[in-house]
């Protein structure tokens, strides 16, 4: 199996996320708190150059790098 991150997601596609690797409790609350976790479907809008745009539930965030290389899919 091949492990992609969301630096890795084509713009535009649904994915399931299969897991989020931080060492932070608080920022995986966070994640949660928004709808990212997994096993939820997450889209690419856009990658930028310090990360990239994400659609979670109908909501459309900005993630930074180091996130969007945490974020499995």
């Amino acid at each position: 199996m091949i492990v992609m991150t969301l630096l890795d997601a084509v713009e535009g596609k649904e994915y399931i996320i299969s897991s989020i690797d931080t060492d932070d409790e608080e920022l995986d609350a966070f994640l949660f708190s928004l709808g990212c976790y997994s096993g939820e479907v997450i889209t690419v809008v856009s990658h930028l150059k310090g990360g990239c745009v994400v659609s979670i539930k109908d909501a459309r965030y900005n993630i930074d790098k180091q996130l969007a290389q945490a974020i499995r899919i």
